[in-house]
């Protein structure tokens, strides 16, 4: 019988990436709503090091595959595995990351085990009467939300948007138990050969990470508007992001995009700039820290969420911002 909520922990370089431990903390929830444990299962090469911290956000087991053909992500060997891992424990769910490696791997998976998958979930809850894995999603260009259940199939699995879930606070005091997992892979299992690993250089940080989110939408006028905001965002250590109206219009790029078609994300403060406010967008920002939002249209649907609101012309407000912030931080240089 299908029983326990399973976390794919994604790890890139050996470092476990903040998915895992989001995923964790809804796995939790959904974990006791069902009266079940969590595991989860990590995948590397020397990752074993690294266990303690799922424990430590709310994992009860881990189970490791420790393997030299695990050390960078190549599909067949950790769809591979995961399947074993799959086949011996019978989980009831399995929830993955919604990054570039949970939608290589977790469509994979649902075929070789037979089940559905519901993928880039926003909401996740279990039904009380008939104790399904009710996922929730965008669908139809994000204008409406979906929600999904698979009824006749084990495991029931969902792949999660980074930033949507709040991991539990660190507890370092946390018990838990490692189980090492060999699921028998051989170099047969590879069935391509990695000539060499390109990493991008660039400085720009995920959007999802950013502490300062400098937004920008239709309002900047154009793709040199964003030139601007990236001034702002320099000056407070933070990223441009933008609304699903730029990027449509190609002034930026697709993965800048805050919202239920693009990414959702919690920094403590999110500028908005020439953003009206559609619903879409909101989904996808509004449980940041502090929301302060610029527009000249005061029904702007963006100051219902707004912490602070500024009605005003942008391309008057932001050089006004940049100019004061550049003399708050010339100040704090001279005291220190």
């Amino acid at each position: 019988m299908s029983k326990n909520v399973f976390v794919i922990a994604e790890q890139r370089d050996g470092e476990l990436q903040k998915v895992s431990t989001e995923l964790l903390g809804k796995a939790r929830e959904l974990a006791d709503d069902l009266g079940q444990e969590v595991y989860a299962v990590l995948l590397g090469d020397n990752i074993k090091g690294k266990a303690d911290v799922l424990i430590h956000h709310g994992a009860d087991h881990v189970i490791v595959v420790d393997h030299p053909l695990l050390k960078e992500y190549v599909t067949e060997p950790y769809a591979k595995a995961i399947y074993e891992i799959v086949k011996k424990y019978d989980p009831e769910i399995v929830l993955y990351g919604a990054s570039s490696i949970g939608r290589d791997l977790a469509p994979r998976l649902a075929a070789r085990i037979h089940t559905g998958l519901t993928a880039d979930c926003t909401g996740l809850e279990i039904d009380e009467e008939s104790k399904l894995l009710r996922m929730t999603r965008p669908a139809f260009g994000g204008n409406l939300m979906a929600t999904i259940i698979c009824e006749d199939f084990r495991p029931q699995m969902a792949t999660v948007r980074p930033g949507v879930m709040t991991p539990l606070a660190n507890d370092d005091g946390r018990k838990g138990d490692v189980i090492m997992e060999d699921v028998g892979l051989t170099d047969k299992d590879m069935n391509v050969k990695i000539l060499e690993v390109s990493k991008d250089d660039k400085k720009k940080l995920d959007i999802t990470e950013a502490n300062v989110l400098v937004s920008g939408g239709r309002g900047i006028g154009g793709p040199e508007g964003f030139d601007r905001l990236q001034e702002l965002a320099d000056l407070m250590d933070g990223e441009v992001s933008t609304s699903r109206a730029t990027v449509d219009a190609g002034w930026i790029e697709k993965d800048r995009q805050v919202g239920q078609t693009g990414k959702t994300v919690r920094p403590d403060i999110y500028f908005a700039f020439g953003i009206s406010g559609a619903i879409q967008h909101l989904a996808g920002m509004e449980e940041s820290g502090l929301i302060i939002a610029v527009n000249k249209n005061d029904g702007a649907p963006i100051f219902d969420v707004a912490d602070l609101g500024i009605v005003g012309d942008l391309n008057k407000v932001l050089p006004k911002l940049i100019e004061e912030y550049k003399k708050a931080k010339a100040a704090k240089a001279e005291i220190n």
